[in-house]
């Protein structure tokens, strides 16, 4: 028999666990092999299961002796994991096992990512199932599918399958930080009809570029710039001191990232080029003054361009400009429970011309369910003021921080007792699938909470063989005192 690749390494039983399910296709929309080995494994281990349409898997097993009369806990992962490959490799995510690989002190997968960006949630979960000398409540373990691309497993969860309201999320990637509240979000867009008509005159690009960029949800508090806001008040200086017409603005290529780089097309009279390139000159030099310290990459150029004979119309031109300026943009308000907590903000990720529209992508967020829609309402009443209409996919809810959490004060104060020191206790403005769950099952108290993992996502990611081992023991420890 072939030896396991992290044979000898601790906690065997999950880390035998994590190679078996390393051996199955599941990354994200691809879970039904994977869900029908969760089945399996139910079935071979006598344990009650239920398995939904779109490939979600509860687990359920009965308490251990003694704890028959404690309250219901639910263990909650997802199984699917981000598919990405190096490009020099032939790997195929719809049937290849992944390469595992170890040192001894860390976990990987050559040329892949590993997976343990949910899987160790999964392996943890299926140990605890498989033993029988584990002192336990009764238990819900929930594995969801597709929380990668949207948490659409989540979302799609039957919560009466579930009775517990006691919720253990191991979906967190720095041991000893316990994750207690997480922003809900949607992907909003405005949508600005605009006039194009026959033009006369001269072409000019303009560019906004070389910005730090960064992630809507982590880096949105540090402040940085968005290229798409930046080239907005550029426009909006320039049609104050001259008249010229809009060809085209875009920007960004995510709702959920910071743009980095923005470009406009304009054109002005034939016998006004030169003034509107010094202007816009001018009005960069400005600009770049106001940025902060960490854009000292930036730029804001402009060339003349060929006029192609088409623009939007005077009217259009001020429509856009004006919405652009008028939406609101970055850190709306602070967390008054968490210090240093983003509580809402939105980001204009992606701002595009075509055809005869303008269309502007933004993701907002708030860990305050009435504030996200606040803010959601705030982008209506300001795009129907120019004309633009609203739409909206991909809304979860936020995962509201509880003052009154037991669960999280019994953590902490496992935690202490094991290591002697307190973990730290954050919420974070980006979406967890506790989110989901809590406006799914009322009077949720729940805490996320996992081992250190380096680079998930990405074909460098890693996984702690001695955080895993503690993360386990305190896991242990946690559903001993519950």
């Amino acid at each position: 028999m072939q030896k396991r690749v992290l044979e000898g390494l601790q906690p065997e039983r999950a880390l035998y666990y994590f190679e078996e399910i390393s051996k199955i296709p599941h990354g994200s929309r691809n879970t039904r092999q994977i869900s029908d080995y969760l089945v399996g494994f139910a079935k071979a281990h006598g344990l009650r299961y239920a398995q939904d349409e779109v490939n979600n898997v509860v687990i359920y097993k009965d308490a251990s002796q003694g704890y028959e009369q404690h309250p219901v806990v639910i263990l909650q992962g997802h199984m699917d994991m981000v598919a990405e490959k190096t490009k020099d490799s032939s790997f195929d995510f719809t049937k290849d096992p992944l390469d595992l690989r170890t040192d001894g002190e860390y976990i990987w997968a050559e040329g892949t990512t590993l997976g343990g960006d949910d899987g160790i949630a999964v392996a943890f979960a299926l140990a605890v199932l498989e033993a029988d000398d584990l002192p336990h409540p009764p238990l819900e373990c929930v594995f969801t599918v597709d929380e990668e691309v949207g948490m659409d497993g989540a979302a799609a969860l039957d919560p009466d399958l579930l009775k517990g309201r006691v919720f253990l999320n191991c979906d967190s990637e720095d041991e000893g930080i316990l994750t207690v509240s997480c922003a809900g979000g949607a992907t909003s867009g405005l949508h600005l009809p605009i006039t194009i008509d026959k033009a006369e005159g001269k072409g000019i690009h303009i560019y906004v570029d070389g910005l730090a960029g960064g992630h809507s949800g982590a880096e949105i508090h540090k402040g940085r710039a968005n290229s798409n806001k930046v080239m907005a008040e550029l426009l909006d200086r320039l049609l104050k001191q001259m008249p010229y017409r809009l060809v085209y603005v875009r920007g960004g290529q995510k709702d959920n990232a910071i743009p980095r780089y923005t470009m406009a097309k304009v054109i002005v009279a034939d016998n006004r080029l030169d003034e509107a390139i010094d202007c816009i000159e001018k009005l960069a030099a400005e600009l770049l003054k106001k940025l902060p310290a960490e854009e000292n990459k930036a730029k804001i150029t402009c060339e003349a361009c060929v006029c192609r004979g088409r623009a939007m119309n005077i009217a259009s031109t001020r429509k856009v400009v004006g919405l652009l300026n008028d939406i609101p943009n970055g850190v709306q308000a602070m967390s008054q429970d968490m210090p240093g907590l983003v509580q809402t903000s939105l980001n204009l990720g992606i701002l595009k011309t075509e055809d005869n529209e303008l269309t502007m992508t933004f993701s907002v967020r708030s860990s305050v369910n009435d504030e996200k829609l606040a803010l959601i309402e705030k982008l209506k009443t300001v795009g129907e003021k120019y004309g633009a209409s609203y739409d909206e996919h991909g809304a979860y809810p936020a995962w509201e921080y509880r003052k009154d959490s037991p669960l999280r004060d019994l953590m902490v104060r496992v935690f202490e007792d094991l290591y002697g020191h307190k973990p730290v206790v954050e919420a974070i403005h980006a979406g967890l699938e506790c989110g989901l769950f809590s406006g799914k099952l009322p009077g949720l108290d729940c805490v996320s909470f996992g081992p250190d993992m380096q680079d998930i996502h990405t074909t460098r990611e890693r996984l702690s063989v001695a955080s895993t081992a503690r993360t386990w023991k305190y896991l242990l420890a946690v559903l001993k005192q519950l």
